[in-house]
């Protein structure tokens, strides 16, 4: 458990010097436990206090890194149960299965359309995350899928064997790019741990119980391994649920260093429909790698979807930059459509506006964010807001035209806005599934 800050100020020296800008030791304890300032800002603190608070500072899950460069992964550094709390910081990743038994041209075709697999949804985009390359053959075929595998996509890498010699082979071969290795387990800790440190790489500890995967990772840290990234192995969805629940809660709640890593899951199953769904489960409840071979658009999309979802920050609505944006070869003549700045809402009607082909204007007014309805009801997407939007943005300098459209749920705004604005106010459909034929039959 965190500390609190009167369990911070028994640690401090209690001189309310005020040499860190605050008036009493007290009150630096308070914004301590807050995080709104660091350690160093108290000059007089003992070295065996600040060791205390330092490690109390450090995220109840540890970061891992996977990769470099652009295509670096982040895992971990999570400090909340519930994202209502505060937010869910690194998105798990999504990653691939190759097995090294497959011919190099089905290697390479599975790999294009990993990287093919890029989406973007609400302005954001959609990315997968990694390339785990599994062992099934000899160290030489291994070594070889690899090469092919460095050779064909910047995405991080996962080395998969049982066999220690063939993976430090291909361990060494690939370390520049970061490696994720698999596996440590209790009988082979000590040779897979040594490869790890000596290229320090890090590395999945394997046990299927939690309290001796708490204490394989104990013997790993002994020997210099701190990167790690724990399995509790093949289990039913509701046993590995289980598994990932009680490991988070275990770092968060009762403060086990031992677990305060990153999880991994694989999926097993051929039907790609079951995959899909486990990896969804796995997501929801804390996995934060998970691993399939599914390579279908429909099926990656739908748990990068989800993944978005979840690991959005509640307290930010996801928005666009207020502006008039042009749909197409938009001119003088084009109607004017107006909605709020909410992600969701402006694509929304963006691409019922692409589907009608008809080159159009769509105003985005600022509402910090919100939603039509819920920025009405606050007071934010009103004649007055709208007002402003539309000689921020130079509407009338950009048609020749009177008219503005604006969504049927606030058509009570019609007068007003026609008050203030000096224009038209036609009213548009409720639902933007209804603008393309409303815009077809608007003259």
């Amino acid at each position: 458990m965190a500390l609190s800050g009167l369990d911070i100020y028994k640690l401090l020296p209690k001189t309310n010097c005020r040499q860190c800008g605050l008036a009493t030791c007290l009150a630096f304890a308070m914004q301590l436990a807050k995080k709104t300032v660091t350690i160093e800002k108290c000059p007089f603190i003992s070295p065996e206090a600040k060791s205390i608070l330092e490690a109390q500072a450090q995220p109840p899950i540890k970061l891992i890194s996977l990769g470099s460069g652009e295509s670096r992964l982040d895992l971990g550094n999570e400090t909340v149960m519930f994202r209502h709390e505060e937010k869910f910081r690194n998105p798990a990743g999504l990653g691939f299965i190759i097995d090294d038994n497959l011919k190099d041209e089905e290697i390479r075709l599975r790999l294009q359309k990993i990287e093919q697999l890029k989406f973007e949804r609400v302005g954001q985009k959609l990315e997968v995350n990694l390339v785990a390359i599994k062992q099934n053959t000899d160290g030489k075929r291994f070594l070889e899928a690899v090469k092919l595998v460095l050779n064909n996509t910047a995405l991080p890498l996962m080395l998969i064997s049982s066999d220690p010699a063939s993976l430090r082979q291909s361990a060494e071969f690939s370390a520049e790019r970061k490696p994720l290795l698999y596996g440590a387990t209790k009988d082979n800790f000590k040779q897979i741990g040594q490869i790890a440190k000596e290229l320090g790489l890090p590395l999945v500890a394997v046990e299927e119980d939690i309290d001796k995967l708490s204490r394989l990772t104990k013997e790993l840290n002994a020997l210099g391994v701190n990167n790690l990234i724990l399995d509790t192995g093949p289990k039913p969805v509701t046993e590995k649920i289980w598994d990932l629940t009680q490991i988070r809660r275990q770092a968060l709640k009762k403060s086990n260093r031992a677990l305060g890593y990153p999880t991994l899951v694989i999926v097993e199953t051929a039907d790609r429909y079951e995959e899909a769904i486990e990896a969804a489960a796995y997501i929801a409840k804390y996995a934060g790698l998970v691993l399939i071979k599914g390579l279908d658009t429909w099926e990656v999309l739908s748990i990068l979807t989800l993944r978005q979802n979840i690991y959005t920050d509640p307290q930010k609505p996801l928005q666009i930059e207020p502006k008039l944006y042009p749909i197409g070869q938009a001119s003088e003549k084009s109607p004017v459509l107006i909605t709020t700045n909410f992600s969701l809402s402006y694509y929304t009607v963006l691409g019922e506006v692409e589907a009608s082909k008809i080159p159009s204007y769509i105003l985005s007014v600022d509402t910090e964010g919100m939603s039509v309805l819920t920025a009405w009801a606050a007071e934010k997407f009103n004649a007055q807001s709208i007002t402003r939007s539309l000689e921020k943005f130079g509407v009338k300098e950009a048609v020749k035209h009177n008219n503005l459209i604006i969504p049927g749920y606030v058509a009570v705004m019609s007068g007003d806005l026609e008050e203030q604005s000096g224009f038209k106010v036609i009213v548009g459909p409720k639902e933007a599934a209804g603008i393309p034929a409303f815009l077809k039959n608007l003259n």
